[in-house]
């Protein structure tokens, strides 16, 4: 990492947003490889840590972003840190963490999929279904991956997370209500 940067340490709340993947342009811009079709965290955050590839969790760095905007497939950012291309050059590969408490607010019925990981699921008849592992996209709809147990052995549920059988998520209760059986 640049020698210029100041070492941190990841904030509590901190989330893998992306991974810087080159430099862009002369100027000490970058490329952003964001983890999500919809970045807006990387935009409302004008403070992001860094850490190197293989580094301990840590060994970080932070970063003051001047400006950061969309450019094709990726985003691309610039910061008073880095003035030339082989400063930038010097961040690649680096994994981008902002702040959880940074990101912009979620609107009715919008929720990070950070925020459902560990989340309960039940039906409505008060049987628990497991704990959301992992959301994947899966084109029209996105997919609740329950982890649960049953007769001893770990098994995985898929609940697709629409409205149709999502009844309710309760963020600060951790928990959500489907309509789905447990032998679907």
């Amino acid at each position: 990492m640049l020698p210029s940067l100041e070492a941190a340490e990841l904030p509590a709340d901190a989330i893998e947003v992306g991974r810087i993947a080159d430099a862009w342009g002369i100027k000490g811009w970058f490329k952003v490889l964001p983890h999500s079709a919809q970045p807006e965290a990387l935009f409302s955050s004008k403070r992001w840590f860094l850490q190197a590839p293989g580094a301990s969790a840590s060994t970080a760095f932070r970063l003051a972003i001047r400006e950061a905007k969309e450019h094709s497939d990726c985003i691309v950012a610039a910061s008073a840190d880095v003035p030339d291309r082989n400063a930038a050059e010097a961040l690649r590969g680096a994994r981008v963490f902002v702040p959880r408490s940074s990101f912009p607010t979620a609107g009715d019925d919008e929720y990070y999929w950070v925020d459902l990981i560990g989340l309960a699921v039940v039906n409505r008849e008060g049987v628990a279904l497991g704990t959301v592992r992992e959301l994947l996209a899966t084109g029209p709809q996105t997919t609740l991956v329950l982890a649960a147990e049953e007769g001893g052995k770990a098994i995985e549920r898929m609940v697709p997370f629409v409205s149709a059988f999502v009844d309710k998520v309760d963020l600060p209760g951790r928990l959500i209500t489907v309509d789905w059986q447990p032998d679907y």
